[in-house]
């Protein structure tokens, strides 16, 4: 090869080089412009990585049976011309026709932009062997859907249970809401809507369950100050704090976190002495126990409403992450499970 082969050779060689790196630059400045403009590409990274940790959540439930046969009716469309609005009821197979049981209607968590009713259906079937029917919802997730979206299928899901309570063996008289971590922040939203009927109009919702049928909450792992996991918040790892942004950004159409709309989803700022009574809790290696469960219940203390506080001390051992509730293969996840049945059961007599 002559020296002008060579020099052609190194040219293009230069030249090939600065395409694939200015290709990658470009990818990766395309790529972060996008995450920039829109919460849809890291929520879709943090969806999947709550549905793996779902699926594994899933199995290790799997292997917990209730000691009662359980019957069950899935996959039930509770609002007209919206196919997001599922639910599925479980209730004891041995209820006679005309008996009707306090009823525990529980949302999923996943951040508002993943999870499914099914995910935690095992312990859903262990909760009825107490005499109880349980409820586990399903809403429209984010980004695809946003805020106030799950708040109005809620409320129509308490309605259509209402109007099918005898199909379901349901009380109506005899409701307790249950949520684990954005569940829990949708329940207990919904818990204020029901006794404030100032905040109810603020939200724009009428709501189908009267105060006086609405027994109590059972919130686990919860997030009660929306504004609490977007400002800079020392008790939540970096990562964490991202994906907290991002998620709320998702649900709630903002990036910009001081919208009114931040804090108009946020419990903490709209109970009053007539909520409900609350079973609340969190683990102790869950960093929005700190920041959002307890003072959540020294407010409600403060204001006269009867808490049931399950929380643990910061050197507990094992420590227990987030959704510590799911795990009954731990002796502090056995406990939790007793407890919210005491809890239900007390407050439905």
């Amino acid at each position: 090869m002559n020296k002008q082969q060579e020099k052609k050779k190194h040219f293009y060689q230069k030249r090939s080089f600065r395409i694939t790196v200015g290709s990658i630059i470009g990818v990766v400045a395309l790529t972060l412009f996008i995450f920039r403009v829109s919460p849809a590409p890291g929520a879709w990274v943090i969806r999947s990585v709550f549905d793996r940790n779902s699926a594994k959540i899933l199995t290790a439930l799997e292997k917990h049976q209730p000691s009662i046969t359980v019957d069950s009716v899935l996959n039930q469309q509770y609002r007209k011309n919206d196919t997001d609005a599922q639910l599925d009821v479980y209730y004891p197979a041995t209820t006679p026709k005309d008996t009707m049981l306090p009823t525990i209607i529980w949302t999923h968590g996943g951040a508002w932009i993943s999870g499914d009713k099914s995910n935690d259906a095992p312990y859903f079937k262990l909760l009825p062997a107490e005499r109880l029917t349980v409820v586990a919802l399903d809403y429209s997730l984010a980004p695809e859907h946003q805020y106030p979206t799950p708040v109005h299928q809620m409320n129509d899901a308490y309605a259509y249970l209402q109007k099918n309570a005898s199909h379901f063996h349901i009380d109506t008289n005899k409701f307790i809401l249950a949520g684990d971590s954005a569940g829990a922040q949708l329940s207990s939203q919904m818990g204020a809507i029901v006794t404030n009927p100032k905040y109810a109009r603020t939200v724009g919702v009428a709501p189908s369950l009267k105060p006086s049928q609405l027994k109590g909450l059972i919130l686990n792992c919860g997030i009660y100050m929306m504004d609490g996991l977007t400002e800079p918040n020392p008790t939540l790892p970096k990562l964490i704090g991202w994906g907290d942004d991002i998620s709320v950004w998702a649900y709630s159409g903002t990036k910009d976190f001081s919208d009114p709309v931040i804090k108009q989803m946020s419990a903490y700022y709209h109970v009053t002495k007539d909520y409900p009574p609350t079973y609340i809790s969190g683990g102790n290696a869950d960093p929005l126990t700190n920041a959002q469960a307890k003072p959540f219940a020294d407010l409600l203390t403060s204001l006269g409403v009867d808490v049931t506080e399950n929380f643990f001390a910061d050197d507990h051992k094992p420590a227990l992450p987030h959704e510590y509730q799911f795990n009954l293969d731990n002796q502090d996840g056995v406990t939790a499970f007793q407890k919210t049945i005491e809890f239900a059961i007390a407050q439905t007599k």
